[in-house]
């Protein structure tokens, strides 16, 4: 069975997160009032890599069982990672709990044991920074892709496969990216093909979609393209979406549309569940 591989620190996973950088994230997040679809997304960046870390963590420290890069794309195309690790197009997950850009105080509301909140003041690590400029250089940016996990793969040829995530509210400026989402789909480890997910960020009000089986509810032709070029969600990640109430079936695909920030969280942490951790 595909998709099966144990994940150890003698034969790892990778995460690569490819993130829409341009002007357009400067727009508000429909249903998020007084949000930029920027700065949300990089509050879930950050807190998604908090919960890898912690997913990491032994006793002894952090176990480097994933290799993890974010790759924005906007009015340039490159590595996003902030501080230590700018420049890095792939860091091993112990290298990531030790090297954030900073640690923010943020405050958050938690419940006060009496039915009330309360705001309570944390410590919040910040490895990628919300950049809104240029156009969506999409095909670029999954080019790149292709190219790093070339390299990666060439090492861990025996793996669970790298799991691909890009996120994106708008069509791209430098042509169709269908030739080079294939081309990364068609990388593979002796365990399967490269899972390429895709989260569109609507900033217009209309039903979203998540997790679909097929692109009769998407509402255009270009969120019907990125439909058709993400992975179907292997067996394991297809059950976890049915037992958080996402209806899915064997066509299912690792696809949402106009997500809100819940379920876009929902979204991440599923296309990332740990499989066979050892």
């Amino acid at each position: 069975m595909p998709y099966a591989a144990e994940i150890s620190r003698s034969n790892p996973s990778c995460f690569l997160f490819l993130v829409d950088q341009s002007g357009s994230m400067e727009d508000g997040w429909a249903g998020e009032a007084g949000k930029q679809k920027a700065d949300g997304l990089a509050t879930i960046i950050n807190r998604l890599l908090q919960n890898l870390v912690l997913k990491c963590a032994k006793s002894e420290g952090v176990r480097d069982y994933y290799h993890v890069g974010v790759i924005g794309y906007g009015g340039t195309v490159g590595p996003a990672f902030g501080g230590a690790l700018a420049g890095k197009e792939l860091a091993p997950i112990s290298a990531i709990a030790n090297l954030p850009a900073r640690i923010e105080e943020r405050t958050r509301k938690t419940d006060d044991g009496a039915g009330g909140l309360i705001e309570q003041t944390v410590k919040f690590p910040v490895w990628f920074d919300p950049v809104a400029k240029g156009g969506t250089p999409m095909g670029q940016a999954l080019t790149l892709a292709r190219q790093v996990l070339t390299g990666w793969l060439a090492q861990h040829p025996t793996g669970f496969p790298p799991i691909v995530i890009n996120i994106t509210d708008g069509e791209a400026t430098d042509g169709d990216p269908s030739a080079a989402a294939v081309a990364l789909r068609d990388l593979q480890t002796d365990d399967g093909q490269v899972l390429l997910f895709n989260l569109h960020l609507s900033s217009h009000q209309a039903a979203p979609v998540q997790f679909p089986g097929d692109d009769a509810a998407l509402p255009d032709k270009w969120a019907k393209l990125l439909f058709n070029l993400s992975s179907p969600l292997p067996p394991f990640m297809r059950e976890i979406a049915g037992q958080e109430g996402f209806p899915v079936s064997e066509g299912t695909r690792g696809f949402a549309f106009n997500a809100d920030m819940v379920t876009v969280i929902q979204f991440l942490d599923i296309g990332t569940w740990p499989n066979n951790l050892r």
